[in-house]
């Protein structure tokens, strides 16, 4: 019997990267999966890749009304849920002394606000003992030039994980985080600076990872995996970086 067999799996941001990598392996291991994402062509395009079993919603986390639409629409199609990867985010740098307020907004709004609220908004539809996880990184952990906004941002999200498994431990429900380090996506396209800039913030943080190389998607979609399974049932709380050892060598 497959891991995942017959189990809910909703993954927000699920149309390209990471999202869309953990999305295959879930739906390999024999889940039923719902992915969201904000543009309708890239959702039926990844809809596609994963193949038959899975539902694509288009949802912007920003709209509460969208999330109760979410997660009424997968109650009702799939059934209650038993993994939720909270994945919808941005990544965009700039110099504190050059950070626009429209710039800090957009940050934390996407990567706090919408996971705060996609949280909140699934409370009533998860079963007992599901796992929620949430996607950090690990310049949470470090001080970065030109990353201020964006790690603060993902930091905030780490507290989050140890609040909320506080309040759902109760029910069983584990919440954990998964920290990738550099990970070859096309996040890298959208931080925001131009392409001479991407190239050297991608060199720079490459120089510092012990491993010498980029991880894969497929690489973090497996910890989430784990994290999400009955193998990690005495883990909640945590969060596990996969950065081929940026963070701790």
């Amino acid at each position: 019997m497959k891991r995942f067999e017959g189990k809910v799996v909703v993954i927000t941001g699920g149309n390209s990267g990471i999202g869309l990598a953990t999305a295959k392996l879930f739906r390999e291991q024999g889940a039923k999966v719902a992915i969201t994402g904000r543009d309708k062509k890239t959702l039926d395009e990844a809809v596609t890749a994963i193949g038959s079993g899975t539902i694509g919603i288009q949802a912007d986390v920003l709209e509460l009304a969208a999330l109760d639409r979410l997660f009424k629409t997968v109650s009702s199609q799939l059934g209650k849920i038993d993994v939720l990867f909270a994945n919808a985010g941005v990544a965009k740098f700039a110099p504190i002394a050059d950070t626009p307020e429209s710039l800090y907004d957009e940050v934390f709004d996407i990567n706090v606000k919408g996971v705060f609220f996609t949280i909140q908004k699934a409370i009533a539809h998860l079963n007992d003992g599901a796992a929620i996880v949430l996607n950090t990184t690990v310049l949470n952990q470090k001080g970065t030039p030109g990353t201020s906004v964006y790690s603060a941002s993902k930091a905030a999200v780490r507290s989050l994980v140890r609040g909320v498994a506080a309040e759902l431990v109760s029910r069983g429900i584990r919440v954990n985080a998964v920290s990738p380090g550099p990970i070859m996506t096309p996040i890298f396209g959208r931080t925001g600076l131009p392409k001479e800039a991407v190239d050297a913030f991608a060199q720079n943080i490459l120089a510092q990872v012990p491993m010498k190389r980029f991880g894969q998607p497929e690489e973090v979609a497996h910890t989430i995996l784990f994290l999400a399974s009955s193998e990690a049932s005495f883990i909640t709380g945590v969060e596990v970086e996969v950065g081929g050892g940026i963070g701790q060598l």
